[in-house]
């Protein structure tokens, strides 16, 4: 199979799969959680204006494959040196096959091209294929495992571009406590 990455932004047509997938995957795993269901989840799709996922500071890239929109991701400035991934997808047809992996691949690239040299991420807890992914893609979590995932509800994740696999260069990035719902 042939896959075309474009970059491109929020607000191009091609991505409205992604963002209805996510708000439609979001919606489903937390709806116990989120009460409000999916007017809740698109204000927190919406939650960030469009401008932050493009360069200089961010990037938003789609996947193709024969012009449909199989998977995407992007990042946003989190501070000077770190770049927050947002919004890794990954068509349901096409997982678990290294889609998403390449996905974050892309935009490490994107981000150490436009002077970042760590990466932050959170993922929910009823998201553990991301979770397994981020680990697997040499991403330490920055919460402490030993409390159960629901009470954090958000699973923050870190790695050092430039040194991967260094620790000490994240622990500004680590939170006292749970981070909760937001």
């Amino acid at each position: 199979m042939t896959y075309e990455i474009i970059d491109t932004t929020l607000l191009d047509p091609v991505a409205q799969p992604l963002l209805d997938a996510l708000n439609i995957e979001y919606t489903t795993r937390y709806s116990e959680f989120r009460p409000a269901g999916s007017a809740t989840v698109s204000e927190e799709l919406a939650r960030y204006p469009a401008e932050l996922f493009v360069p200089p500071e961010g990037a938003f890239i789609v996947i193709l494959r024969d012009g449909e929109t199989v998977g995407g991701g992007a990042f946003k400035r989190y501070d000077a040196t770190t770049a927050e991934l947002k919004r890794i997808w990954t068509h349901a047809s096409q997982r678990r096959q290294g889609l998403a992996r390449r996905v974050v691949q892309e935009l490490e690239t994107r981000a150490m091209r436009q002077g970042y040299r760590r990466v932050y991420l959170t993922t929910g807890f009823r998201q553990p294929e991301a979770a397994g992914l981020y680990t697997h893609a040499g991403y330490e979590a920055l919460f402490d495992r030993s409390i159960a995932p629901e009470i954090h509800f958000r699973l923050p994740f870190g790695k050092d571009l430039l040194e991967p696999g260094r620790t000490d260069s994240l622990r500004d990035l680590i939170h006292p406590g749970p981070l909760g719902r937001r």
